[in-house]
Order: C-alpha cells, then structure tokens, then sequence
C-alpha cells in the first residue's frame, strides 16, 4: 500500500507542477498583451494622410473605332502620366513602415493602367514622405458603358482618374514592430481634356501638368 501511495502522491506533484508552469505561461503572455495594448492606447496611432500634389499626362487616348461586326475589335485607353504623391506621418512618437504599395489608375472602378511599386520606405515621426510614380496603360480594353462615360466626360471637358494605392504598413514605437496593417489610398484626380473633344483620340495634349493639391481617403 505505501508504494501505491508514493506513486499516486508523485504523479499529483508533477500535475500540480505542471498546472503551475502552464499558469505562469498564460499570466506572462497576458501581461505582455496588457503591456503593447496600454502602449497602444497611450500612444493613440494615427493613421497617415496622403494628397495628391499634381499629374503630369503624356498621354491619355481614347480609342472607338467601329470595325465591321465579323472583326470584333475592342474600345481602348491609352494613357501615360506621372504623379506626386505626399504622405504625412501626424504621430509624435510612432514610425510609420510602408511595404508592398503598390499604385495605378482607374476610371469608375476600372484599372486602366499597369501597377507601379513603390520601394519600401520608413518614414519617422511627423515626417514627410514624396513619391512620383509613372503610370502606364497601353491599349486597355474598355466596356461600353466605360466607352460611353468617357465619351460624356470627353464632351464635358474634364474626366476624374482615381489614383489607388494599397500595401501594407506597420507601426514602429521605439524597438517594438507591430504587425502588417492593409492600407488603401484613394486619390480622385480631375483632368481637364485638351484640343478638340470631338477627336476621340488624344484628348489629351502630350506633357500637360496639373497641380491638383487634392486630398486622398485613407483606410488602415
């Protein structure tokens, strides 16, 4: 009887061992949860602002070429244009990571240009961040009803491209990192159209900058 004991008694020392370890595991990860979460709300990140300082157009062409029914051929953009983009850190005491970004153009939620990266970049505390992508769409094949706002805004004289930007970012507050965060950037930039708007090609002169100084919506 005392052996059987000895053993049940070992075996209960080492479950109440174990729940102790696992206890001090658990209190550990939990205060280290408290610990980034009070940082968190002492610190209060905000999220970056983006505006869209200016375009400049080489090149954007409509075409609408109405072929016979039996060689279907589709409408087409072409468009060529570099623009400047200016992000703003507001926080005092966080660093701001930005990874993946990744810019294009698009009209009435239509990509009409290739993507362009953007290099990762850190930017520090209230600082400023300028970038000036190019952005190209050689013969991108638009729907009819693209064709037929396009056509509407072309008679109007003016046509909003949307500048999209989405990535990834992290925060930065001394040596901790936090985790990745999808950003998405929303630049709407108004083109004036150039030369005769009846043309249906290059509606847009070559090499027309455009100082915009718009303000973009940021999600994060």
């Amino acid at each position: 009887m005392s052996v059987k004991e000895c053993g049940h008694h070992g075996d209960e020392e080492r479950g109440a061992l174990l729940r102790r370890i696992f206890g001090v595991i658990v209190a550990f990860i939990v205060l280290i949860l408290f610990v980034i979460f009070l940082i968190w709300i002492i610190l209060r990140p905000t999220k970056p602002t983006f505006m869209l300082q200016d375009a400049t157009v080489f090149a954007f062409n409509l075409s609408s070429t109405q072929p016979p029914s039996f060689v279907p051929i589709p409408n087409t953009i072409t468009i060529t244009m570099q623009v400047t983009l200016l992000a703003h850190n507001p926080n005092k005491r966080i660093g701001i990571y930005y990874q993946k970004l990744q810019v294009y153009a698009s009209y009435r939620n239509q990509q009409i240009s290739l993507t362009t990266e953007i290099p990762a970049t850190y930017q520090g505390h209230k600082d400023f961040t300028v970038w000036s992508p190019f952005l190209f769409g050689a013969a991108v094949p638009v729907s009819p009803y693209t064709l037929s706002s396009l056509q509407q805004d072309q008679n109007d004289g003016a046509v909003m491209v949307n500048l999209k930007v989405n990535g990834r970012v992290k925060w930065r507050v001394g040596n901790w990192i936090s985790g990745r965060y999808h950003i998405n950037v929303h630049c709407p930039a108004y083109i004036r159209f150039a030369g005769d708007r009846n043309g249906g090609v290059g509606v847009v002169a070559p090499a027309v900058k455009f100082q915009l100084l718009q303000s973009c919506s940021v999600d994060v």
